[in-house]
This record gives C-alpha cells, structure tokens and sequence, in this order.
C-alpha cells in the first residue's frame, strides 16, 4: 500500500534586498512586484513542503512570517516554518579571498552584504518536528575535504581553515510530521563555482558542499544518518553538463544508491534552449544570460528509494502558456516539484 501523496518544492526566490530588514519591508508594503510574482508561483504549484532559497534571514524570522501570510492570503496554507541563521554574510574580521582586504563582501563565511542575506527557508503544510543544523561545520573537518592550494600552499593561508565553514549558505537535515511518518530533508544552497582564481576555491568549496551529502548518507560524519525516508533537496549551483564546476561530485550525489534521479522537465526550458549547450535544456531550471552562463540545470530533488514519484516538473511556462511573464518576474530561477508517494 501506498501513502498519501505529498507535493515537494524547492525554489531560488531570490528575495533579496541590499540591506537588512527591506525583505520584511516589502513583503508588508504589499506592492514589490517580485514578491507578489513569487507569491503566485508559490500558490499556484501549491506545494506540501518547499525548501526556498534566497531568501534573507532574520532573527525573529519575521519576513519568512510574512511571506507565508502573503501565501496563505492567496488560498494556499503551509503554517509551520524554519529557519535558521546561515553562513551569507557572516563576518570573521579574516581576509578570506586572498585580496589583502578583510571587510569585502567576500570577507565572511558566505558572500553576503550583511549577516543573513540570501539564507535558506522551509516551509510546510505539516508540523516540523526539528533540524539538524550542520552550517558551523568546518570545511577542513570534511573528510576528504579539497581544500583550495595554490602553489601547494593552502590557499589564502592555513590560519583561515581554522575557522571557515564548509556552508556557503547552511547545510539542514529537517524532519517533517508526513502524513505517514517523519520524514528528513537534506537542504543546502550551494557557492557558485565560479568568481575565483586559478586555486578553484569556490569551485572546490560546491563539489564539498555536495559531497557532505554523500558522507552524511553513507555514515561517514560523527552523527549518523536519518533511518527512514530522506528527500535530499536544494540549488546545488552546478549543471551536470554544461557551465563550470567539478561535476564528478554531483554525480556522485545523482547516483546514490539510497536515492531517485528524478528529472522534472519544462517547456519553457526548451523554448528558451542555449545552441551551444549539450545538457537536455527541458531540465534546466535557471534563465541566466546568454552572455553569461545561460541556462542551466542547478536545483535538485532527490528522493530516497522507498518513495514511488507520481510526477514531476520544473515551472518554466513557455511564451504562450499561462504564468510565463509571472516566473520571469519573480526569479531568474524556476519552481522544481516532484510529486512523491511512500510505501507503507
């Protein structure tokens, strides 16, 4: 016998401001185009439980508050939250990128203007029983960690290992009351793995930030692993195929034994279809420039194996069906959602 079906989401929002409390403040004006643009999105997918990202974190949670007001208003409830501090923005007083100076946006834990900008949320139809909260995790303290070097020498120096962390943005294990019991969900918001130099820092840094799953599902971290079904989910800011990154990681992550490979498709991914990509483009799921990386495949859900997935898709409309000018307005990233059902 088979549960009762439940509807996972994750989303880049990319709901944030220049400076701390604006989210908020444009959230409760209620006339900040984006935020209405990803307020319908949201509604009109109505998800079960959606893991967002780029979204700015604040200590009492209020913005994440109003925006699930904003989304209740508009006929579709997911009362319980969460939501923690992450690692965008979090000053050391280090020099982290190696440039002589130490008060950059580069300069923190996470690229971020200010502490908690671009953090990551959940929200659910069900209770949320708890979080593991791995966003204070040492880099080196990964196993294998691949640490950046440049000229053999770690890079920018070793002293600056003794406090990063391995999140770019944070790593949550989060356990959901299912219908049918808990249910963990494994988020992260990866670092691009571009913006650096010829040591690959942010290159090295995604590939670890994708292989914590790896190490978590297999039992190889000082905690051990949730028992039962796990939905690993998240912008892992890297294309299996096409852009820059190490891509073995991810891989490594897709093939997983104990999880599903699902692939949510588009139409708008293939209208909107780069020449010179070799990755299926009804699997992309961020509209960037041409110019730029163009579009790519980043954001995943990944199911355990004792889930059967009804359905799946990435909300891309083309031009010429509804909610097109609705998702280019709200996020230059798209809804990814797979329908899921446990086995009893």
């Amino acid at each position: 016998m088979w549960a009762e079906p439940i509807r996972i989401a994750t989303y880049n929002t990319e709901l944030s401001r220049r400076g701390p409390g604006q989210l908020l403040g444009d959230i409760l004006a209620g006339k900040d185009e984006q935020v209405t643009a990803v307020v319908e999105v949201i509604a009109l997918n109505a998800p079960d439980i959606i893991v967002l990202q780029g979204i700015d974190w604040d200590a009492q949670n209020a913005a994440l508050a109003a925006l699930g007001r904003r989304v209740a208003e508009q006929g579709h409830l997911m009362p319980h939250l969460y939501a923690s501090q992450p690692n965008s923005g979090l000053r050391t007083g280090l020099d982290h990128d190696g440039d002589g100076r130490n008060t950059a946006w580069r300069d923190a834990q996470g690229f971020g203007r200010f502490t908690g900008e671009g953090g990551m949320a959940v929200m659910s139809r069900f209770p949320i029983l708890g979080a593991r909260d791995f966003t204070s995790m040492l880099w080196q303290d990964l196993p294998d960690a691949d640490l950046p070097r440049l000229d053999g020498a770690l890079f920018p120096n070793a002293e600056i290992f003794d406090v990063q962390r391995l999140s770019s943005v944070a790593h949550w294990d989060v356990t959901i009351q299912a219908p049918d019991g808990p249910l963990n969900l494994l988020t992260w918001h990866a670092t691009p793995p571009v913006f650096d130099g010829p040591e690959d820092r942010n290159g090295r840094r995604n590939a670890d930030e994708m292989r914590f799953w790896a190490h978590y599902l297999n039992g190889e971290l000082a905690v051990s692993p949730p028992a039962g079904p796990v939905v690993v989910l998240g912008d892992a800011n890297l294309d299996p195929a096409d852009g820059d990154g190490l891509r073995d990681t991810l891989r490594v992550l897709l093939e997983h034994p104990r999880l599903q490979h699902t692939v949510p498709r588009s139409d708008g991914g293939v209208a909107a279809a780069n020449p010179d990509h070799t990755g299926d483009p009804a699997l992309d799921t961020a509209d960037w420039p041409e110019d730029g990386p163009g579009n790519l495949r980043v954001s995943y859900i990944l199911p355990s194996t004792g889930f059967r997935v009804l359905n799946s898709g990435v909300f891309w409309p083309a031009a010429d069906q509804y909610g097109a000018d609705l998702v280019a307005a709200a996020s230059r990233h798209r809804l990814v959602w797979v329908d899921l059902e446990l086995k009893r």
